[in-house]
């Protein structure tokens, strides 16, 4: 089975958490990885979302957190209604 990998950035202006999180998150970017699964059909080739992983950078550390894409899409719009959030490349 196939899997591809998009990684992309969000930006959060202010302070944010997750439930899959300890506490709250400083304001800054992170990286936000989405791992699908090609499903293959008769006539086209679909793409299952099988994981969100967002990465956590620390002074001399890295933590990757599998989260919920809803529970991230809910935390930017939070932020947005706070200031401004970014989603990127």
């Amino acid at each position: 089975m196939a899997i591809r990998t998009t990684r992309t950035q969000v930006t959060f202006c202010s302070p944010f958490s997750l439930p899959e999180l300890d506490g709250d998150q400083p304001a800054g970017t992170y990286e936000i990885e989405t791992d699908e699964e090609a499903v293959e059909g008769n006539e086209r080739t679909v793409y299952v979302r099988v994981a969100t992983l967002l990465h956590i950078h620390s002074p001399g550390s890295t933590r990757t957190v599998t989260i919920d894409p809803a529970g991230l899409a809910a935390a930017l719009e939070r932020d947005a209604a706070i200031g401004t959030s970014v989603i990127g490349p």
